[in-house]
């Protein structure tokens, strides 16, 4: 039913199993010649398929005894009764086994007489959204910036403005694409600062970059797709995915960026569908992919037929010098998905972003839109309109970026402290710090809570294997700098008791 090679339809099929619950940790699969039968396939197509999910990390093998799950992030958060801790320490009530499911397609293999499966969100869902919902005092989970460095007092004059300029402004709908208006600003915002030659069609607004992610997933993947992501990398993304079935690969995201000889291996070799990047100020790690190896991924997108999503969101957060031309930049063909969000540094309560992309998808996505929510709403496009245009905005961008820099400059005195290892950022809103190896951050996080400090530990970002599991991901963007000192020194209180029990 499909063009992929045979013991890659098996693999697919397997790992919809696995990710949807059928197999987990520890459990045995099907013996070759038994799965063989089954599928009514040659055992060596099964043999390949299980050697290639033992390659990836997804399965492992006992010898004389067979193929068996790999333990995965959820059931390391399991163990760590993490749960538990959020739970009792919020004096909340929690269901662990909250889920949100989604009926899938008819299965890739066919011939396969079983029910359509269901997909179950990953456990990492529940627990970061738990966790970021969880009051803490001193919080270095969001990254959100601190509403106190923002331009509050200002907006209620664009408010008065807004109503004044459009008095019935409550009376209509935005466009299912956005304002007209708003659309044609943002076109002439983009050509002035990035040459990019956009028409307003060329635009979609939508409520905050998590939206467009979710629209994006929608149109370009159906279960047992593949798609790439960066290892580590935004866990709501991550999420996003696995919902709609997809099959993960990673590549590891470094200080310079990625291996572009392993990426293309692992292109040729799984033939991706998407590939979802934040290179700007990455989430989490703050690293920049150099515009060399920008370019090189259109590229590669474009011999090898698949598309990239580029996720944008703290572009403008830079420290020195303003980063690296986009990587839509560099598109000629229409193989980018250009996300730039706006709101998280204006008014993040306003939810509003824009997604670039050519007009064959422009199409398909206007009409997911249109599913969603019928369009963003329209007060809140227009407010944003007036103060992105204001000259105010750009003297609040000046100090915005010199109050993150003192606050980044805080977060590292207190982490010097330590022997813990980081790299610092030149923008963004995070650092992702390594812990000792063998010092789990999960159990740092549930001893920290403890404490009234949060943070996201490294498995919350991790697309497929727990690789991180020593990390943290610590945003300083959301407390003050007497904050910051007083909530580190916490943590590293709880460090200390922690590696007292190693």
């Amino acid at each position: 039913m499909t063009k992929q090679p045979l013991s890659q339809q098996v693999t697919d099929f397997l790992l919809i199993r696995i990710d949807r619950g059928d197999y987990t940790a520890h459990d045995k699969l099907p013996s070759v010649r038994t799965l063989a039968q089954q599928l009514g396939v040659h055992r060596l197509t099964v043999f390949k398929s299980y050697q290639q999910l033992v390659h990836n990390g997804k399965i492992y093998a006992k010898d004389r005894s067979g193929y068996y799950v790999m333990p995965c992030i959820q059931e390391e958060l399991k163990d760590s009764n993490l749960l538990h801790n959020l739970a009792s320490v919020s004096d909340k009530s929690y269901d662990g086994t909250r889920s949100i499911q989604q009926l899938l397609s008819p299965p890739i293999l066919a011939g396969i007489n079983f029910k359509p499966p269901v997909v179950s969100s990953p456990l990492r869902t529940n627990m970061l959204s738990e966790l970021q919902a969880h009051h803490v005092d001193y919080q270095f989970s969001k990254a959100l910036i601190d509403p106190a460095l923002l331009p509050n007092a200002y907006m209620s004059e664009y408010v008065k403005k807004v109503f004044d300029l459009y008095p019935k402004l409550l009376g209509t709908y935005s466009t299912v694409q956005g304002d007209e208006e708003l659309r044609v600003t943002l076109a002439e915002y983009f050509k002035k600062r990035h040459q990019f030659f956009l028409l307003p069609e060329d635009i979609l607004i939508t409520s905050g970059a998590q939206q467009a992610i979710d629209l994006i997933a929608r149109l370009m993947i159906k279960p047992g797709d593949t798609i790439i992501m960066e290892r580590p990398t935004y866990s709501g993304a991550i999420d996003i995915f696995r919902q709609q079935g997809a099959h993960i690969i990673s590549i590891p995201m470094l200080p310079d960026g990625y291996d572009m000889d392993e990426l293309e291996s692992i292109i040729r070799n799984y033939k991706p569908r998407m590939m979802y990047v934040t290179p700007t100020f990455h989430n989490p790690t703050g690293y920049v992919l150099p515009a060399s190896k920008r370019k090189r991924l259109v590229e590669l997108a474009e011999e090898y037929h698949f598309l990239i999503t580029e996720d944008d969101t703290t572009y403008d957060m830079y420290f020195e010098e303003e980063p690296p031309l986009p990587i839509y930049g560099y598109d000629t063909e229409g193989v980018v998905m250009y996300i730039r969000s706006f709101s998280k540094y204006i008014a993040p309560g306003l939810r509003i972003a824009a997604v670039l992309c050519s007009p064959w998808l422009m199409k398909d996505l206007l009409t997911l839109k249109s599913l969603a929510d019928g369009g963003s709403p329209l007060l809140g496009q227009k407010i944003f309109m007036h103060y992105f245009t204001s000259s105010r905005m750009q003297t609040h961008m000046e100090k915005l970026r010199i109050a993150l820099s003192l606050r980044k400059e805080a977060m590292e005195r207190c982490l010097a402290k330590t022997n813990w290892e980081w790299t610092p950022p030149k923008g963004g809103l995070d650092l992702w710090v390594q812990l000792p190896e063998g010092v789990s951050s999960v159990e740092l996080l549930r001893r920290s809570l403890a404490l009234s400090v949060s943070f996201v530990p490294g498995p919350f970002c991790e697309p497929d294997a727990v690789h991180h599991s020593s990390s943290i991901r610590l945003s300083y963007c959301y407390t003050s700098e007497r904050q910051i000192e007083e909530g580190m020194q916490r943590l590293i209180d709880a460090y200390d008791s922690l590696i007292h029990t190693i």
